[in-house]
């Protein structure tokens, strides 16, 4: 996160966006006052603050211009539980399919995780002596003995007394061993729970669409099984510090901030809301497509959704749609849906000169994560300016020539150009290799030219 969200104001919400995202400031614009509303709302005395609903967002433009990457990046920002679905992945209530309502589920999934990742943060110096002390139970076992007659009294021969001091000093070592960090790679025996397997039944409706844990309740009835597993002490900390977490932590405390956080600050991205959108007919995949909006309506709307972990309103949730629509147009959607997106920004075609910094810029740029993949095996990757222009008009050809994919052309581009050397790097003798110009031409120049080539390689 940014800052404490509380804090979080909309110009600071568009700079940490542009480190990750070029251009789309009408997007960027909208977004930020969005979740700016948020925090406003938060603020508001009890009665108002229920009349206020967040005003969702329905961002228009072809693929790989930004959409989704806004969205995510908003989510992490603001630190709120967040849910990228595809609308064509949802069918109609009767049909087979995934069901929308299950998207309200994931996301208090996701939600339950965040928190509980909190929570275990936050007991982390007590569940690390926790594990520490299992894993010196693995390495050096305590005897567990029946209690003689004679220590009822206080008396303890003298035998048992050494035993238990060599235990004592045995572990008292090696627990300065595990500090420091000398016995990591020691492997070791630990008993970890194994999960049950699934019992289903055919002809019942699925348990999860009705807001029923059905494992847990199983789970409540089969006595848990262990397995017993050898693993290095770095992977037994890894695989024990989350089984030691959820013994201390209070997870009807997790579980209800949870729910809060999904129902105030949850935020869900709808894919594809365009490939839902009718046309004028009312037959054949028609129909199915007006189904999933009605089926969606009451869900964007406000409506209650019942959860493994208690009902959830969607009143307050934040619903984000994407779509191209160029097929099909935002008014082709059922006119109840349309009212529920009020915010309508269309986002901007990338031109080449937005390429180049797609590829520079953003802490995440494409050619920065390269250069960091090479350098793991002591290569210095280096590109020239014309080269990196090189690769932005051949992206930029491409996306005109053949089907816009907006930014993930360069993706195929930059992934072609370099393959030899990421085949090769291993290798080779030398610590640095420059990309130019000519390089850029000498590796893709033919293919860009031939056109059947074109189309299956980039």
């Amino acid at each position: 996160m940014l800052t404490n969200f509380d804090e979080l104001t909309p110009r600071q919400i568009v700079e940490e966006l542009n480190k990750y995202i070029i251009g789309q400031d009408k997007a960027k614009k909208a977004v930020a006052i969005a979740i700016r509303n948020r925090i406003r709302r938060q603020r508001l005395s009890e009665e108002w603050r229920k009349e206020v609903v967040p005003k969702n967002i329905l961002l228009i433009g072809p693929t790989g211009v930004g959409k989704t990457e806004i969205a995510r990046r908003l989510a992490q920002i603001s630190g709120s539980p967040f849910l990228k679905v595809e609308a064509t992945k949802f069918t109609e209530v009767g049909y087979v399919g995934k069901n929308v309502d299950s998207m309200i589920r994931d996301l208090v999934e996701i939600a339950v995780n965040m928190v509980k990742q909190e929570k275990i943060k936050e007991v982390e110096p007590k569940v690390k002596n926790l594990v520490e002390e299992r894993i010196l139970d693995a390495l050096v076992p305590v005897k567990k003995q029946s209690v003689p007659f004679a220590n009822i009294f206080g008396f303890q021969p003298a035998q048992e007394q050494s035993d238990d001091q060599d235990v004592r000093r045995k572990r008292a070592e090696l627990r300065e061993k595990l500090a420091k960090g000398e016995i990591e790679d020691l492997e070791i025996e630990i008993d970890v729970e194994i999960n049950q397997p699934g019992i289903g039944f055919i002809g019942m409706p699925d348990m999860e669409d009705m807001g029923i844990d059905f494992s847990q309740f199983l789970g409540n009835l089969l006595p848990k099984q262990k397995k017993k597993r050898r693993m290095k002490i770095s992977e037994a900390r890894r695989v024990l510090t989350p089984i030691e977490s959820e013994k201390i932590i209070d997870m009807d405390e997790v579980i209800q901030k949870a729910l809060v956080l999904a129902q105030e600050r949850g935020i869900i991205f709808i894919d594809e809301l365009d490939k839902i959108a009718g046309g004028s007919q009312a037959h054949g995949p028609d129909v199915s497509r007006q189904g999933v909006q009605r089926d969606l309506l009451p869900i964007v709307e406000g409506t209650t959704v019942s959860t493994k972990y208690g009902p959830v309103k969607t009143d307050y949730i934040l619903f984000i749609g994407a779509g191209a629509f160029h097929m099909t147009k935002p008014t082709d959607l059922i006119p109840e849906l349309q009212g529920r997106f009020p915010i309508r920004v269309e986002l901007e075609p990338l031109r080449q000169e937005d390429f180049v910094r797609i590829l520079t810029e953003p802490e995440n740029a494409l050619l920065k994560q390269y250069k960091a993949l090479l350098y793991t095996e002591g290569i210095e990757l280096e590109f020239t300016q014309d080269a990196i222009d090189e690769i932005s008009k051949i992206a930029y050809y491409l996306n005109e020539k053949m089907e816009n994919i907006g930014a993930r052309r360069l993706y195929t581009v930059v992934e072609k150009l370099l393959e030899d050397i990421m085949f090769q790097a291993p290798e080779v003798d030398t610590n640095k290799i420059i990309i130019d110009k000519n390089y850029v031409t000498m590796k893709l120049g033919e293919i860009v030219k031939d056109e059947n080539l074109s189309a299956y390689i980039l």
